[in-house]
């Protein structure tokens, strides 16, 4: 058996749907959580809800593997909190080794994330008054001082704020060691205040923002020489560079500032290092789609190139491979995953699907609600696409019915050798018929396809699934970065789901 991670008593349950589904292993269910959160309230489930069944789950697995996955939630999965939290809460029910301290080293990946870590800490352990911080954990004492030697002036600088715990706090708190007179110094400066403010576009906008100028053309023209210096300084990373790309076109840079902007956007050193979420691009597509510029159909051309480059590693399917991409478009779909983002949990289904689709090409797309819809693309235009199929939403409707995706192969007799669903899971019947997708998969495989497989990309992390998933080909896979294909191809490799998780060294 390939896969095997799951309860093999197969506890069914019920869905938020109410519908029949089927439990998880502990170590599944904490995966598909971690992966798919960011903390705050999704349809079915708030985000304290979340957190509360996120802690519950971690003192039933192996602290090995909440450790390892923390690290790859971080380092594979691009996520920031969600790893903080997992170490924070292992320091509560895990002691005597150097397991807490090893893995929140790593999981700081950015200077503010010490700060971030302790203040999670003092939230968690419900600390209050003055010295919330007293009597830290050793262990995460001893992993944020490991991890102040990873970090140069600019670094510190830059996330320097003025917050509830700062980074003064943090580093009175640790005590770390400092390796050298220039680590010794930059010590100092923390405590001194006198770190060198950095030279970002936050900081250089804002300067702008506090002068008084004669006139709004005068404010608009120092607006625009700040873009253009920014864009010559190379220092404008690529995230912000993306989500400024609506401001930066509204600055009326000039020709050659938008040729460096696009130069920048389509390197393909520079997208690969940027290890940006797919829907990334996406929300800056849709941003742009609304500004008055000659240059914006250009840079539209150029995100489009982007994330055809971003997709260069991901293994597609060749001609003999024939494989049915299904999207949920559904009610519980429309979810922002967070307060700050546009981007709902059906962006990231379709943005998924239409990757998954530009590298195969023996292939069937569509999309699902009370019915399911096939729809022809062409394989260029990812980002294009993905708007294509937000716009006939809704004629499918707005239920789960997700066995009308198997019903329809069943229907055809259309054999196919894998079938993608990308979808937060919570499938049911709303005809009320009796079907299920289940069901329809059993006959599938006896009747058409024996070899076909399932495999269902878990979008929302609720913790069931509307199959068993130890047998019949079912395979689950979870989160919102194009690095799921990276589990897609260790499935196809015979390894599960938690292969690369497990693989994760900690030392």
């Amino acid at each position: 058996m390939k896969f095997n991670v799951c309860r093999k008593s197969n506890v069914s349950t019920l869905n938020y749907e109410g519908a029949k589904a089927y439990n998880m292993s502990p170590e599944m269910e904490l995966y598909g959580a971690v992966v798919t959160t960011s903390l705050e309230g999704a349809t079915y489930e708030k985000s304290n809800d979340r957190l509360k069944r996120i802690q519950k789950l971690i003192t039933k697995c192996d602290p090995v593997f909440v450790a390892q996955l923390a690290v790859y939630a971080r380092t594979e999965m691009y996520l920031r909190s969600i790893p903080l939290v997992l170490v924070i809460e292992l320091a509560k029910v895990h002691r005597g080794d150097s397991l807490v301290s090893n893995t929140l080293c790593k999981v700081i990946q950015r200077a503010d994330e010490i700060t971030e870590a302790l203040a999670y800490y003092q939230m968690a352990n419900q600390r209050s008054g003055t010295k919330k911080l007293n009597s830290l954990s050793k262990q995460i004492q001893k992993g944020i001082a490991k991890a102040f030697l990873k970090f140069d002036e600019y670094q510190f600088a830059k996330y320097n704020r003025k917050a509830e715990v700062t980074l003064k706090d943090a580093l009175f708190l640790t005590h770390p060691k400092a390796t050298g007179e220039e680590s010794q110094q930059l010590f100092d400066k923390i405590v001194n205040d006198t770190l060198q403010v950095p030279y970002t576009w936050e900081t250089e906008l804002s300067s702008i923002g506090q002068q008084n100028f004669n006139s709004e053309k005068e404010r608009k023209a120092a607006f625009t020489r700040t873009w253009e210096s920014l864009i010559d300084s190379r220092k404008l990373g690529y995230m912000a560079l993306m989500r400024n790309l609506r401001n930066i076109l509204q600055a009326n840079v000039s020709s050659d500032h938008i040729e460096k902007v696009v130069s920048q956007l389509t390197n393909e050193q520079t997208v690969l290092k940027s290890k940006q979420f797919p829907f990334r691009y996406l929300a800056a597509y849709r941003e742009l789609h609304c500004v008055k510029s000659s240059y914006t159909s250009y840079v539209l051309d150029a995100l489009e190139t982007a994330i055809q480059i971003s997709a260069k590693n991901i293994k597609g399917f060749d001609l003999r491979t024939k494989v049915l991409i299904a999207s949920d478009v559904s009610g519980s779909m429309y979810r922002n995953i967070s307060t700050k983002s546009k981007i709902m949990s059906y962006d990231i289904g379709l943005m998924l699907s239409m990757l998954l689709q530009y590298k195969s090409k023996n292939v069937i797309t569509g999309i699902f609600g009370n019915t399911w819809m096939p729809y022809q693309f062409a394989k260029n235009g990812i980002l294009q696409n993905v708007n294509a199929l937000k716009s006939i939403e809704g004629k499918v409707g707005y239920a789960t019915n997700g066995y009308k995706v198997i019903r329809y192969l069943n229907t055809q007799k259309e054999a196919v050798d894998k079938v993608m669903i990308f979808t937060d899971l919570q499938m049911w019947n709303s005809s009320s018929d009796g079907r299920s997708i289940q069901n329809e998969w059993k006959t599938y495989k006896k009747n058409i396809a024996p070899n076909a497989k399932l495999y269902l990309f878990d979008l929302s992390g609720y913790g069931n699934t509307p199959l068993t998933i130890e047998k019949n080909d079912v395979y689950l896979i979870a989160g919102w970065s194009d690095k799921v294909f990276d589990v897609l191809e260790a499935l196809d490799n015979g390894q599960n789901t938690l292969s690369a998780i497990k693989k994760i060294a900690l030392n």
